[in-house]
């Protein structure tokens, strides 16, 4: 089980060298992967949880490829509606061959609706765009030239986009988030991995795995990966009740969250150290590597990719 963190491309303190030195120090502690978030107009709704100075995603991972060696560089989650496909596939592309394969690309479908109007796409609709965009993401990566006549996308004789290609690897592994049924059945209809966020143990295990694994069996595919992200808050006294989730509460309780993750088949976990919704919650640099440093040397074996 590989385990990445989350590098906060926002906030008070980011900046060019902040953003370098949090992917360098996650890469020297032997996380397997950085990735980041995205927003695009940055409107009260998304300011309230991403304050500014706001990190433009693609350009940030543009810099970051150039600048690390080993570390899986990725999005958690870009936004599919807010962008053009081709825009996409060509950004996605071109990052991909920047790293040399490094590159995950994690979507979603968004949900700020400030956001979605300012930049005048139809928040409604979201769900059958972001499908329509995939389909023609694909397309771009995989065809030399792509004809594409959709609801919302409509392409002539277009050239396709290449992504970095080497033995077993023909383009970015793809992960949606999301825990609906629309983001289950995302998942299995484009052979991608499921990257469910901010869930109980109880859920992940009784509820929601057992719904993906009915949806593939609906489709006739096999069960997608696991690649949940969860939030690290390591806490002095145990977190009581049912509804703890996943990644907070003592270093015991954590442990046993990562033994169940193990057991459930889950191939990456994201840790997250900021609890979103809450700006002054984002702690300092130090404190936040201390916990996954902590993290590192007392749960997790990361270089033989297992709990301890």
């Amino acid at each position: 089980m590989k385990v990445g963190v989350t590098v906060l491309n926002f906030g008070k303190g980011t900046g060019p060298e902040s953003l370098l030195a949090r992917a360098r120090i996650a890469e020297s502690m032997g996380f397997h992967s950085a990735f980041i978030s995205d927003h695009v107009a940055i409107t009260p709704d998304v300011r309230a949880r991403y304050p500014e100075p706001f990190y433009d995603t693609f350009a940030t991972l543009a810099w970051l490829a150039g600048q690390t060696e080993r570390i899986t560089l990725g999005t958690t989650v870009c936004v599919l509606p807010y962008r053009h496909p081709v825009e996409m596939a060509r950004l996605t592309a071109n990052i991909d061959q920047f790293s040399r394969g490094r590159f995950v690309f994690g979507v979603g479908v968004g949900g700020n609706k400030l956001e979605f109007a300012v930049l005048g796409v139809p928040a409604e609709r979201r769900g059958a765009i972001s499908n329509e965009y995939l389909e023609v993401i694909h397309a771009l990566w995989t065809q030399e030239e792509v004809t594409y006549h959709g609801r919302f996308v409509t392409l002539d004789e277009v050239s396709g986009v290449h992504p970095y290609k080497s033995e077993g690897r023909a383009n970015p592994p793809v992960w949606v988030g999301g825990r609906s049924d629309a983001a289950m059945r995302r998942t299995v209809r484009f052979d991608a991995a499921w990257h469910p966020n901010r869930m109980t143990p109880g859920w992940l295990r009784d509820t929601g795995l057992p719904r993906l694994r009915e949806i593939a069996g609906e489709f006739g595919a096999k069960m997608p990966p696991l690649c949940p992200r969860i939030q690290v808050e390591i806490t002095e006294m145990p977190i009581e009740g049912d509804d703890r989730i996943f990644g907070v509460g003592t270093l015991e309780q954590i442990h046993e969250d990562f033994l169940l993750l193990d057991q459930l088949g889950a191939e990456h976990v994201l840790l997250d150290w900021y609890v979103h919704g809450d700006p002054e919650t984002v702690p300092t640099d130090e404190d936040a590597w201390r916990q996954l440093s902590l993290l590192a040397d007392q749960v997790l074996d990361l270089k033989n990719e297992r709990v301890r």
